[in-house]
């Protein structure tokens, strides 16, 4: 899609009304304490609107909004090709408001205004529309019994379910939790991030525009410590989905076996190594993957290829072709339609990622390209995309998820010792493998204990797939229909013949 320029962009601001409220049983209201948080933009330090800070009071006003809808049916009780109609006017309604939508995005996170319109709008209403159109064909079962018994296999809505979702993808994240909660009958309180929680806001509004009954959607900006942490603890929520760091996730865990017992899925960090062995076909293409495997989203991404491992063979020839690869994803204003690198979403995340950089000279790696704040006189939050030679993976800068354009170059000499640094790591959510020998990538991505493994390419994927973690990256699965096991418990019923 051709993307207007910035001026289009700044003339639409002017005509919005951003929203900072909460959405709780079907309006917008204040938080119960009428504390507010500000919500500034990283493009340029522009204010935006003042967001509701929930606490608890706040989670016990959405979650018994959810008990409410769910426990009359309204929406629960509806038959599944019903709620794929209003979950598909729900995606419609996106997509007819999307320049909205990716201009909140961009203003609140950072993110190019090219990505915001073109990827991030469009994934976020497929994964409704998905989901909607898979739940009318999924069937229940009869077991294999005796010929005197009848037994029943069915699916159930788990109930209130609250999604805590992440900064760095806002509405895309939201949707791969609400496409299949909502789909599968459940009410949901979604929680984002207080870093980026506008298109969350909005979105609310947009599902009761679309025909989801008021108290099955709620929205809660503020605080993980206050309202995060209500949630998860809280003992009339049936099940806890959260995308964030394996920090929190942890916690998380700790919060469900001192409430409810809850369930727990869990997206969480990653350190994604991104292998390039010696007769890789297109050592070009390895290079710009590898390039944008770290500079896409401002590297603010859980699957980033962080650690690029080389083989010592090529590395001469190839590591020049990654560098200038990466000079060619240079910062821009993030309302500029060529901007391929916006702004990260916020000074403190800036700080995180420059002491990376500082940590990662201090080890003694060498930093050949980036690293430095750029664009200061805009008054956003830029930084140019950097890689180190040199590393190893006892590094800081190796082993820690940075959350930032910081790419680790680690030299290897066998498929052997790839996998062995590779597999070193807690994190276990994506690699990447480049070769011409399909024995070998095979092997490969047998041996690598990651949710996704790309050969010959970094970040392939759609719906269809499911999406997530082994090791410390979490638990459970986002998209495809394995998404629906998440939301739904399976009962046995059994019948007397």
């Amino acid at each position: 899609m051709t993307i207007a320029p910035r001026e289009h962009w700044e003339q639409l601001f002017q005509t919005l009304k951003i929203e900072g409220r909460a959405f709780v049983d079907g309006q917008y209201c204040a938080s119960v304490s009428g504390d507010t948080f500000d919500c500034s933009s990283p493009v340029d330090g522009r204010q935006l609107v003042q967001v509701a800070s929930c606490d608890s009071a706040d989670a016990e006003s959405a979650v018994a909004a959810a008990r409410r809808s769910f426990d009359s049916g309204v929406w629960a009780q509806q038959a599944p090709a019903q709620r794929k109609r209003v979950l598909i006017a729900f995606a419609d309604l996106l997509l007819a408001n999307a320049e909205e939508l990716a201009l909140l995005e961009t203003l609140d996170m950072g993110k190019p205004i090219a990505d915001s319109l073109n990827i991030d709008i469009p994934a976020a209403a497929n994964a409704i529309r998905w989901h909607a159109e898979a739940v009318d064909k999924i069937y229940d079962e009869v077991a294999a019994t005796a010929s005197d018994q009848l037994g029943l296999v069915t699916r159930e809505p788990v109930g209130v379910v609250a999604a805590i979702v992440p900064w760095n993808f806002p509405l895309m994240m939201a949707c791969w939790k609400l496409g299949p909660a909502l789909a599968t009958g459940n009410s949901v309180i979604l929680k984002p991030s207080e870093k980026s929680p506008l298109t969350a806001i909005r979105v609310a509004q947009l599902a009761l525009d679309a025909g989801i009954p008021a108290g099955v959607l709620n929205v809660l900006p503020g605080y993980g410590h206050t309202v995060g942490k209500a949630l998860a603890l809280h003992m009339d929520v049936d099940t806890l989905v959260f995308t964030g760091s394996t920090r929190i996730a942890k916690q998380l865990m700790v919060y469900a076996g001192e409430s409810n017992m809850k369930r727990v899925w869990l997206e969480a960090g990653g350190k994604s190594p991104n292998i390039v062995f010696a007769d890789a076909p297109d050592l070009q293409a390895a290079a710009d993957a590898a390039a944008a495997a770290i500079a896409f989203n401002q590297g603010e991404v859980c699957i980033a290829g962080s650690r690029l491992l080389v083989e010592r063979s090529i590395k001469e020839r190839f590591l020049p072709m990654v560098v200038e690869a990466l000079k060619a994803w240079k910062p821009g204003h993030a309302l500029d339609p060529d901007t391929r690198v916006g702004a990260l979403v916020d000074s403190t995340q800036l700080d995180t990622v420059l002491g990376y950089i500082a940590a990662g000279k201090a080890d003694g790696a060498t930093l050949l390209t980036g690293g430095e704040r750029v664009l200061e006189d805009t008054c956003g939050v830029y930084v140019q995309p950097a890689i180190f030679d040199g590393v190893t993976n006892a590094m800081r800068i190796a082993r820690e998820e940075i959350f930032g354009p910081v790419l680790s170059v680690i030299t290897f000499d066998s498929a052997e010792e790839a996998i062995a640094i590779a597999n070193d790591s807690p994190f276990g959510l994506a690699a990447a493998v480049w070769t011409s020998d399909i024995s070998r990538a095979h092997k490969s991505a047998r041996a690598l204990p990651a949710g996704s493994v790309w050969v010959n390419q970094y970040d392939g994927g759609d719906m269809t797939a499911p999406f997530g973690g082994f090791k410390q990256s979490g638990n459970g699965r986002d998209k495809s229909l394995h998404a629906f096991d998440k939301y739904t418990e399976l009962k046995a019923t059994w019948i007397k013949l």
